[in-house]
Formats: C-alpha cells, structure tokens, sequence
C-alpha cells in the first residue's frame, strides 16, 4: 500500500491511499479482486475541497468531501456482489441479521407500474436486492403519507432504525418527497443510520442529476437540482445490456453538462461515503468524470 500526504495551501490536509493492482483513481475495471478507492480528506475552512496529488508522475485525485455525518452506500442496483455486502456490514457495524431497515419505496411512484414496482421492492422480488438481505426488521416509510403523520411517530421510528434502504424511481420526484415530508431537515443528525440508496435513491443525495435524468417537469424546482448532500453526481447502470442510453458515450455526454465531479457506475459498483471519507467498491466498471472540477493541484 502506498500513502501519500500533501499538505495544501489553506493548510487542509488530503491523503490518497492506493491498493496495490487497483486501477487509477477516475477509472476501474473488474479483475480478480475488487476494484476499492478510499479518498480522506480532512478540511479546515468548512469543506475540503478537490486537489490532485502527483504520484509517480501520474496524477491522483482526492474527492470533494460529503456533508453531515450520516453514513451512505450508493449503489446502481443494490447489494449485488460480496464486496458491496461486505461495505454495507462495514457500515452498520454488525450483522443484517442483527439490523433493523426501513424501506422508502416512494421514487417509484412516479413512473408507469410504480405501485407494483414498489411491491416488489418491499418482498425482496426487486432487481436490486435490498430488502431480501436477512435483516432483523423490516417496516416500509413511505414519503408521501408522513406530512399528514404526528411527526414525533415517524422521527421516532426513523432514529431507532439502522438504515433506510431507498429504492430507485425518480430521483426528482424523491428529492422533492424527501424534502415536503421534513426527512431532509432529520438527515444530518442520523450519524449512527446507514443511508443505502437503489438508483435513484443514490442520485438524490448528489447537487444536480444531470439533465438525462430529469423526467417531464420536475415538481422539485424545475431543474435537476437534488438534495446536494454529497458534492458528486451520479450515473447508474453504466453498461446495463438493457439500457442502450446507459453507454459509456452517453455518460460522457451526461457529464459534459455537469459542473462537479461525477461518477458512472455499473450494477456491480457502490460508492461508500463515511464522514470525510469517499471509496469506490466495484467488481465491474467504473468512470470519474470532471474529476478536476474546483481543484488545485500541488506538488
């Protein structure tokens, strides 16, 4: 393992761990073993932000830091292979069998077929495996009923959870759920909760979806602004055999239009988020794109 420490400018610090036989920071590709980034950066002016780092001539990039203490894993299509179970372990800090889970299937609404669509989600019969797992509990909170709840019942199940496990759908329609219900005002004191996002269940926490992902007229803002949680935009299904306008063509069209850092990832790819500290955990393909969006590189 080789760690490099740069000390900045501003007097922030950055460290960019490599793995040993792990492709370059921006790009991974499955092999033998699985494809793990780890990116810390720890600030000192209120946000770190994106620098690049020389190593061996070759330039390494540590990514702009997330918001909020709550613990992510933003996964395409759910926990689909051992590398990303094992993250979602990490995170929880204990076995899914000994994890109580909510379940927020309300992004699917929003398209043809949703309700069946989030009937399969909740009884594990989803593409995405997510509620399947084996956890202890298991309740479903949907957004769109809590506005009309006593809010201390619902934050109350909220805080004594270990994770929400959110579906994909519309990421606007989501965005715009999460925020009419008041979960948004909740989410950055759920330090201990593991948000795991499906699709648009990860998209959401980034600053902008892009424009390829904005569905008719958002009922958000009219654009593709999302929650801005984490500084990073996301593209899903990156390659999906189903999905012709999922290519690595269309992401970087989908990227050109973005101005931060953003991600295309396939179903075999998740990106986990503790505090100051952002990995790419993959047994497929991956792709940063904007990679230099707001840096500063140093020697």
């Amino acid at each position: 393992m080789t760690e490099i420490d740069t000390r900045t400018m501003n007097a922030s610090r950055i460290r960019t761990i490599t793995t040993p036989g792990i492709a370059g920071i921006g790009h991974g590709t499955a092999s033998t073993s699985h494809t793990v980034r780890r990116m810390v950066a720890t600030e000192s002016s209120g946000f770190a932000s994106l620098y690049v780092t020389r190593i061996h001539g070759k330039s390494k990039l540590a990514q702009r830091t997330p918001r909020g203490g709550m613990k992510l894993l933003l996964t395409s299509a759910g926990i689909k292979n051992t590398s990303i179970h094992d993250a979602l372990v990490d995170l929880l800090g204990k076995p899914i069998d000994q994890s109580n889970a909510l379940c927020i299937p309300t992004a699917t609404y929003a398209f043809p077929g949703g309700a069946a669509s989030a009937w399969r989600l909740i009884n594990g019969r989803a593409a995405s495996p997510l509620c399947e797992l084996g956890w202890k509990s298991l309740g479903v909170l949907e957004l769109t009923a809590l506005p009309s709840i006593e809010r201390t019942i619902w934050i109350d199940a909220v805080e004594e959870t270990d994770a929400l496990l959110v579906g994909g759908g519309d990421p606007l329609y989501l965005c715009y759920w999460i925020q009419q219900s008041g979960l948004v005002d909740l989410l950055p004191s759920l330090s201990n909760m593991v948000w795991v996002g499906v699709s648009a269940g990860s998209l959401v926490m980034g600053p902008q979806v892009g424009q390829g992902f904005v569905s008719g007229s958002p009922v958000t803002t009219g654009d593709d602004r999302a929650l801005g949680l984490v500084d990073f935009a996301m593209f899903p299904h990156l390659n999906h055999e189903a999905m012709p306008d999922h290519s690595m063509a269309a992401a970087e069209v989908w990227a050109a239009g973005l101005p931060v850092p953003a991600y295309a990832i396939d179903d075999e790819t998740a990106i986990k988020v503790v505090g100051r500290t952002i990995e790419v955990v993959s047994e497929g393909k991956w792709q940063l794109f904007n990679a230099r969006a707001n840096a500063r590189e140093v020697s």
